[in-house]
C-alpha cells in the first residue's frame, strides 16, 4: 500500500478537472482497505469518476477503489448469479456478461464508471435501471471496518437514487455488487428511446441482447461525447418529475414538450428538453458549455475548471425555474 503525495485527480475523473490530491493511495483488495482504515477513516472515495464534479483541492486522503474480479456463484438453467468486484469498469462488465450470452443489463452499454458506484444512483437507461437485477452489495462499514451486506431491499433503490445517498453516505465503502441474470429466453426492452429505430435501420427483426447492446451503443455514441475526448460525466440533471395538473398548464403553452407518465397524478418531464427551450444546447463559454448534441451533458473543452461548470449549472437551474417553474435536480456529486 503506497501513499502518495500531491497527484492530479484529472486522470480520476470524467470531467478531467485538473485538481490536487493532498494524500493519494490505489486499494486493490478488501483487507488492504480494511487495514487502511485501521489509520484513516476521513477518506475521499474515488472509483471510475464518472458522477462527480470537482471544484477544489482534496485535503483529505483520496482512496482509489481498485478491487478487480469477476466470479459466478451459482447458476441454474435459466439464470447466473455474480458477483463483481467494485473496480471493475461498468463497460467492459457489461460486453463481458453479453459475450457469455448473459442478458439484463444490455440496455446500460457504455455507461461511464466502475460496477461499485453503479448501486449508489441505481444507473439507468433506455427503460432498464440497474436494480432490477441486484441481488446484493457489499460494503465495508467505514467505522468498524466490517463486511456487510445489502439485499435489494435494503439498498432501498429509487430514480437514480439507493441508501447509499442518504442515510449511509459516508459510512461504506462499496466492496462488490451481485446480480442475477439471465442464460436463455431473454426479456428484451426495445421500447424506449430510438433503439427499435437503430434496429429497423439495421433490418433486425429479431435481435439478440448483443444486437440490443450494439444499438445502445450507436445512439449513445451519437449523441453523448466520450469523455477520452470531451471532459464530462453523462447526465448531469435528473429528468424532473412534476403534477400532472403543472404538466396540463405547460403543455398550454408549450405544445410540444415531451412527457412520460410516472403515476395518474405525476408525469416525468425531459430536462434535455427543457434546457434546450431555453436556449443553452451547444452554448459554449470558454473552455465549458453545453453539448451540442445532448442539452442534458455539460463539458470541459479543455481546462475547465469544476467551478466554472458548476456555476453554469446553476445559471440553467435559475432559468427553467424561471420558465417553467421547474426545480430541476443535479445528478451529478458536487464536490
Amino acid at each position: 500500500m503506497n501513499i502518495q503525495e500531491n497527484i492530479s485527480l484529472k486522470n480520476y475523473n470524467t470531467f478531467g478537472i485538473d485538481v490536487n490530491a493532498k494524500r493519494f493511495v490505489s486499494i486493490e483488495s478488501v483487507y488492504e482497505l480494511q487495514q487502511l482504515l485501521k489509520k484513516e477513516k476521513d477518506v475521499f472515495l474515488v472509483s471510475g469518476g464518472s458522477n462527480m464534479l470537482l471544484t477544489s483541492d482534496i485535503e483529505k486522503l483520496v482512496v482509489h477503489i481498485n478491487i478487480q474480479g469477476i466470479s459466478i456463484d451459482k447458476e441454474d438453467e435459466n439464470h447466473v448469479y455474480l458477483t463483481v468486484n467494485a473496480g471493475e469498469n461498468w463497460h467492459d462488465f457489461v460486453l463481458w456478461t453479453i459475450s457469455q450470452d448473459y442478458g439484463g443489463i444490455e440496455n446500460l452499454s457504455l455507461i461511464p464508471g466502475n460496477v461499485g458506484t453503479c448501486p449508489i444512483q441505481n444507473i439507468g437507461a433506455y427503460g432498464v435501471e440497474v436494480k432490477d437485477v441486484i441481488t446484493k452489495v457489499e460494503a465495508i462499514e467505514i467505522e468498524s471496518r466490517k463486511l456487510v451486506s445489502f439485499s435489494n431491499k435494503e439498498c432501498d433503490f429509487g430514480y437514480r437514487n439507493s441508501i447509499f445517498k442518504n442515510e449511509a453516505k459516508g459510512k461504506y465503502i462499496i466492496t462488490s455488487v451481485s446480480f442475477q441474470l439471465t442464460k436463455k429466453n431473454h426479456q428484451l426492452n426495445t421500447y424506449y428511446g430510438a433503439i427499435e429505430t437503430e434496429l429497423a435501420s439495421k433490418n433486425i427483426t429479431n435481435p439478440t441482447i448483443k444486437d440490443v447492446s450494439d444499438a445502445v451503443i450507436a445512439i449513445r455514441q451519437s449523441k453523448l461525447p466520450d469523455p477520452k475526448e470531451i471532459g464530462n460525466s453523462g447526465s448531469f440533471f435528473k429528468n424532473p418529475v412534476i403534477s400532472q395538473k403543472h404538466f396540463n398548464k405547460l403543455q398550454e403553452e408549450y405544445s410540444d414538450i415531451p412527457s412520460y407518465k410516472v403515476s395518474e397524478t405525476e408525469v416525468k418531464v425531459p430536462a434535455g428538453w427543457l434546457i434546450e427551450k431555453s436556449g443553452f444546447k451547444g452554448k459554449r463559454f470558454g473552455d465549458y458549455g453545453v453539448h451540442e448534441k445532448q442539452a442534458l451533458v455539460l463539458v470541459n473543452y479543455g481546462n475547465a475548471s469544476g467551478k466554472e461548470i458548476y456555476q453554469l449549472a446553476q445559471k440553467i437551474q435559475r432559468t427553467i425555474k424561471e420558465k417553467f417553474g421547474i426545480d430541476l435536480e443535479i445528478e451529478v456529486n458536487v464536490i
